[in-house]
């Protein structure tokens, strides 16, 4: 099977399945298949491919059309200035949590605390952008930690990984305290798209109840493991931005929420203590 036949019936055959972005994700899996970037493929000379390239590319389009995310399937996602390592025990990094990245790298600390760090990529992606600094990352999940441990190792970080429900046997102070919780309500997971419901843990996914259980824990914590000028930021659903800033205010923070690139809510910004530093 040539390049181009493999991109032609890949994308054919995603189309039948119904996968929106067919041709995109087609050529991301042969890409990862042939270890070059999507869009070499373009400038890439119409070969044959080998035949255990054609079978792990049919393979991977097969996978894609029961709706396993591409991530997945190729084992990676690139996220703010890195590629991560993803697994079917981890949450898929969006491009939209990189509004709290952004958010994080504005402000000045030297410790970091990331609460249920999945692949490790907020807290990896803040450490890497700030040399000297510091991080800890915890999760429920040991089989999440482990690939969090692997990409921070490989990207060559400083950060800690431990097994902890929120702040369960969390010792020390930060300045400040990053999330990315489970904010899905449990009567919203039918609405979710295939990909998302019938892949991704669950457990990073939803709370089981209102999508609002992570934040009143992180809340309630956050004070007894921040420094004097600590803050939280914390990703949120869209519509959650008042109920959210509202469990922080309650707890005495000065609270704002911020937006992502499409202008909607997505991170609140809680900060504790005397003066804001930004």
């Amino acid at each position: 099977m040539r390049l181009s036949r493999a991109q032609a019936e890949g994308a054919a055959l995603l189309r039948a399945a119904g996968i929106a972005g067919a041709a995109r994700d087609a050529d991301r899996i042969l890409a990862a298949v042939l270890e070059i970037e999507p869009g070499q493929l373009r400038v890439t000379d119409d070969r044959d491919l080998t035949p255990d390239q054609a079978a792990t590319f049919h393979r991977g389009i097969a996978a894609r059309a029961l709706r396993q995310p591409v991530a997945q399937i190729v084992g990676f996602r690139d996220f703010w200035a890195h590629r991560f390592r993803v697994t079917p025990d981890t949450l898929d990094p969006r491009p939209e949590t990189e509004a709290l990245v952004e958010a994080a790298l504005a402000r000045p600390w030297r410790r970091v605390l990331d609460l249920g760090t999945g692949t490790g990529a907020i807290l990896i992606s803040l450490l890497a952008a700030r040399a000297g600094t510091q991080g800890v990352g915890t999760d429920i999940s040991e089989a999440a930690l482990a690939v969090a441990r692997h990409n921070a190792r490989r990207i060559g970080v400083d950060a800690r990984f431990r097994r902890a429900d929120w702040f369960a046997g969390v010792e020390g102070q930060f300045d400040l305290i990053v999330s990315n919780p489970p904010y899905i309500a449990a009567v919203e997971m039918p609405l979710l798209d295939p990909d998302v419901r019938d892949w991704e843990p669950h457990q990073a996914l939803t709370d089981g109840g209102d999508g609002l259980g992570a934040y009143r824990e992180i809340a309630a914590g956050a004070g007894d493991h921040l420094t004097a000028q600590g803050a939280v930021l914390v990703e949120i659903g869209p519509s959650q931005g008042q109920a959210v800033a509202g469990l922080f205010a309650a707890r005495g923070a000065r609270v704002r929420v911020l937006p992502d690139l499409d202008g909607r809510d997505r991170v609140v910004l809680a900060e504790f203590g005397g003066d804001p530093a930004v």
